[in-house]
């Protein structure tokens, strides 16, 4: 395959290099779970088993350096960066980072896997550019259990937004220009993200909770008066104005008079048209006002019109003169990663790895990334509109064809059971 060649300078011989090629493509086949095994069976000059476990589990070769090809491969160079999270469903409690925690995908609690993921979307297509798995305190502060996992002692335990954040250096480091950054309330409620994309001057729009503290406007913050006071420890803090209170994202969108709502309309991509009410004023967020205040955003709250679901409440970093419609449609780009994680799960196993290991599932995932992104780039060149699963069907039309040419017997056993089992139409 012509789309893996820049990636085998990843890899050190000719073992690994066929290796390489038949995960891939065995990712890209048709079979309906993408174990190790069942990969082996629908590619063409299948390695032992213990070879292509070993080429996952122990063979010298990095994750790091496949993503850092795959951002430089990238066909498209422009587009928002998506933060997210997902839940890889789980049975036992053996698989590195496994254990009983939210996730926004599964929707609720549950035994399972969550990996922060960061989706580059150029407004016509997703690429998957980056995923660290969220390692729970327990995970790291057991012995035991990192040896067993293969945890590196490098790793330390980091929230979810902070993974976020690296992911994101890595990504506009590589030379990708990140237009914007949009993120749900996980992410958009700590404080030291949004100041972190403030110091390296993003766009965003990030989800808040109802209960995120804000000041209207920019409040001027009365310096402390100069007393002494018996704790030298203790330093006398700046006040607010008389009269200037922290308001909670849903009192100020309480307080807005019906002439501050509109509706508006707004479409993802060919899904079906999508109407609320929105309203918008500048704010500052109040966590920590005493030490410095945050720069001013947009607060933009939406409701909807029929009642079918609660309240959102957004942080929109635009210019002031940005408009109702602006602030709607960029922080309604986040659609994008929920459809690509389901054609990841769904047809190319981005949650099937069996293996217990650290390095083995970051291998899985970089390497279900590429395949992912080799359909993507044949979207490109091929008709326009046509679909990700088109196009993974001629794929796998392609290599069912190659098994054939390679395993000629398979005609004749295909020939004999015809003749054995009866026509049914």
């Amino acid at each position: 395959m012509e789309w893996l060649t820049p990636f085998r300078a990843c890899f050190g011989h000719e073992a690994q290099h066929i290796s390489l090629g038949q995960y891939v493509n065995g990712l890209l086949s048709d079979s309906a779970r993408k174990s190790m095994q069942a990969m082996l069976s629908r590619v063409t000059e299948p390695v032992r088993y213990h070879a292509f476990q070993h080429f996952i589990t122990d063979a010298p070769w990095e994750s790091d350096n496949v993503w850092h090809v795959l951002r430089e491969q990238l066909p498209e160079r422009e587009g928002i960066a998506v933060l997210d999270d997902t839940g890889f469903i789980k049975k036992g409690e053996h698989s590195v980072g496994v254990k009983r925690q939210y996730s926004g995908s599964m929707g609720k609690v549950g035994n399972c896997q969550v990996a922060v993921t960061l989706n580059f979307w150029t407004a016509a297509r997703s690429w998957l550019l980056g995923a660290a798995l969220y390692l729970p305190k327990e995970w790291l502060a057991n012995r035991a259990r990192r040896q067993k996992a293969h945890i590196p002692t490098s790793v330390r335990f980091q929230e979810k937004w902070q993974l976020a954040l690296g992911l994101l250096r890595d990504v506009i480091a590589s030379g990708l220009k990140v237009t914007a950054v949009i993120a749900d309330s996980g992410y958009g409620d700590a404080t030291a993200f949004r100041a972190a994309l403030h110091e390296m001057q993003l766009i965003y729009a990030v989800g808040v909770s109802s209960t995120l503290g804000v000041f209207r406007g920019t409040p001027e913050i009365v310096p402390p008066k100069r007393e002494a006071t018996p704790d030298a420890q203790r330093q006398p803090r700046p006040r607010l104005p008389l009269g200037v209170k922290v308001l909670k994202a849903k009192v100020l969108a309480a307080k807005l008079p019906a002439s501050a709502w509109q509706p508006m309309t707004w479409q993802n991509a060919d899904n079906k048209p999508r109407v609320a009410e929105f309203a918008a004023r500048r704010v500052t967020p109040s966590r920590d006002w005493y030490r410095s205040l945050a720069p001013e955003v947009w607060l933009l709250c939406e409701r909807s019109i029929d009642g079918t679901y609660d309240d959102k409440y957004f942080l929109v970093h635009l210019p002031s003169t940005a408009t109702l419609e602006d602030l709607v449609l960029l922080a309604h780009q986040r659609w994008a990663i929920e459809q690509q994680y389901q054609q990841l799960k769904t047809e190319l196993g981005l949650d099937h790895f069996e293996g217990r290991t650290y390095q083995g599932w970051n291998r899985h995932v970089a390497l279900t990334a590429v395949a992912y992104a080799f359909l993507q780039r044949e979207r490109m060149t091929r008709a326009p509109g046509i679909t990700f699963e088109t196009v993974r069907a001629i794929v796998q039309e392609i290599f069912v064809g190659l098994i054939f040419a390679s395993h000629p017997r398979y005609l004749q056993w295909l020939a004999e059971a015809r003749e054995l089992l009866p026509l049914r139409l």
